[in-house]
């Protein structure tokens, strides 16, 4: 068992700006960095190792071969590898979309649905998301606000600020919008169904809708939505750790790493390190990975032990 370290896949989106790169050091040839996918087995874009023997070989080859015991016995229940981590930089509105659950899904896409969360890394002044709808609409009233290009009307538009975390049921109508820079964990799939796209034009063509599988699958009742960590901040003198939010799917934590911090990868996971600010390192033994801002580790299920040394914020992931 070693700790890997993963090298992402960039995603080329209309709406994304140059964060990764520039603040990042991600490499990448394209004019925009909408999304990195720093912890994917997904088809659609996956990690390859960037050290050890397995370098140069995607992270599911190497699951593949080496056996499924990296993962978990959390993870046993899973056909797939279970989550997706992104970063995202949205320097304009993304869509408006849904994402199906897991029933309606795999039915109807051959893949999982869509539960995530998301992480404010940063944002503008003024930045805010869509969550879902202001007031209970019906089903009727949903399809008439998008085919008489009123659905904005509808909408819960939240304020965010650095430090929020959102957790987005699938099913939950929503909107990442302009001027925030967020780590997003979800389930390990590519499914959207896009309901309002601002009347943008890709290669001289509106993109996609996908109305009736939306209208299948939306919850049309209002939400409220705090932004309010799940747990505590807690204090544990080199460190602090806060619970940002947890699932029967995964579980998310920002570790605010002061000198030193302890992670244990026990039997039942494996663990994701995404270093979102400053730089460290990771000890086992005697092995060290840097974890510099951006970098993304994989720690096997059952490795045990790892140290986290420097001044660094990161984000800890695991399966429930």
């Amino acid at each position: 068992m070693k700790i890997l370290k993963l090298s992402p896949t960039i995603k080329d989106y209309i709406w994304g700006g140059t964060r990764l790169t520039k603040e990042f050091e991600m490499v990448s040839f394209t004019d925009r960095q909408a999304e990195a996918w720093v912890l994917s087995c997904h088809g659609d874009g996956e990690c390859t190792i960037e050290n050890t023997d397995f370098k140069g070989r995607t992270l599911s080859d190497v699951l593949s071969n080496e056996g499924k015991g990296y993962l978990g016995t959390n993870c046993k229940k899973y056909e797939n590898f279970p989550i997706l981590i992104k970063l995202i930089d949205a320097k304009d509105n993304l869509s408006v979309q849904v994402h199906p659950d897991d029933e309606y899904a795999l039915r109807v896409e051959g893949e999982y649905g869509k539960t995530e969360a998301w992480y404010i890394m940063d944002c503008d002044d003024d930045a805010e998301i869509i969550y879902g709808f202001k007031s209970d609409i019906t089903k009727e009233e949903f399809r008439k606000s998008i085919e008489e290009n009123t659905l904005t009307d509808y909408v819960n538009r939240v304020k965010v600020k650095k430090g929020d975390i959102f957790f987005i049921q699938a099913g939950t109508l929503h909107a990442i919008c302009k001027g925030i820079l967020l780590a997003e964990v979800q389930q390990n799939s590519n499914t959207t169904y896009r309901v309002y796209d601002y009347g943008r034009l890709q290669n001289g063509k509106p993109r996609e809708l996908h109305v009736e599988k939306a209208l299948d699958v939306t919850s049309t009742k209002a939400l409220d939505a705090s932004g309010k960590p799940m747990g505590e901040t807690v204090d544990k003198g080199d460190y602090k750790e806060t619970l940002l939010t947890e699932c029967e799917i995964f579980s998310m934590k920002r570790l605010d790493v002061i000198e030193k911090a302890e992670v244990i990868a026990d039997e039942k996971s494996f663990v994701s390190l995404v270093a979102l600010d400053g730089n460290g390192v990771v000890m086992h033994e005697d092995t060290c990975v840097t974890l510099y801002k951006g970098e993304s580790l994989f720690i096997p299920a059952g490795f045990g032990k790892v140290e986290i040394l420097g001044a660094v914020t990161v984000l800890e992931s695991r399966v429930n």
